[in-house]
């Protein structure tokens, strides 16, 4: 069993909308495709609502706080939890802490990490992005995006 450590690479680490995602371990290196990602998420960021046709998602929080729905069931969650969101279950999330949240997000397929890198920006400081509001533009670019990975956009995020 190989337990080297190995560093990200300068791709690993990008902005994907207002936060900051390392791939801890791209879905390329297994053959089954899962992926860890950690992301680093202000204050109030909430995705939209969003179903996951071939892929579970798994929600493990190392710091902060987080108000997930998940299907009908909203849960508040903090560092040491860990939420599955099953595919073909709609889910999205509310980050509540005030100081953000970093949170490791467990993907059981590759179309999850394969959409966040094609709407991505490199990283340009260990950093979060400048914050912004997603144009008419943008929401168009994910919702079709993220489709062709198997991702339908099924509802608003959560205010």
């Amino acid at each position: 069993m190989n337990t080297s450590q190995q560093l990200p690479s300068r791709d690993d680490v990008f902005w994907f909308m207002n936060s900051r995602v390392t791939v801890r371990r791209a879905s390329a290196a297994n053959p089954d495709g899962l992926s860890i990602l950690e992301h680093v998420m202000p204050h109030g960021d909430s995705p939209p609502q969003h179903v996951h046709r071939s892929e579970d998602e798994v929600f493990h929080i190392l710091e902060g706080v987080m108000r997930l729905r998940v299907g009908d069931r909203e849960i508040t969650a903090g560092a040491g939890d860990t939420i599955v969101a099953p595919k073909n279950i709609p889910h999205t999330f509310r980050v509540e802490s005030a100081s953000g949240v970093r949170v490791l997000t467990i993907i059981t397929g590759p179309g999850f990490e394969a959409m966040m890198r094609a709407l991505s920006r490199p990283a340009g400081a260990e950093t979060l992005p400048e914050r912004v509001v997603p144009t008419p533009e943008f929401i168009e670019a994910l919702t079709r995006t993220a489709a062709r990975h198997g991702i339908d956009i099924v509802g608003p995020p959560i205010l």
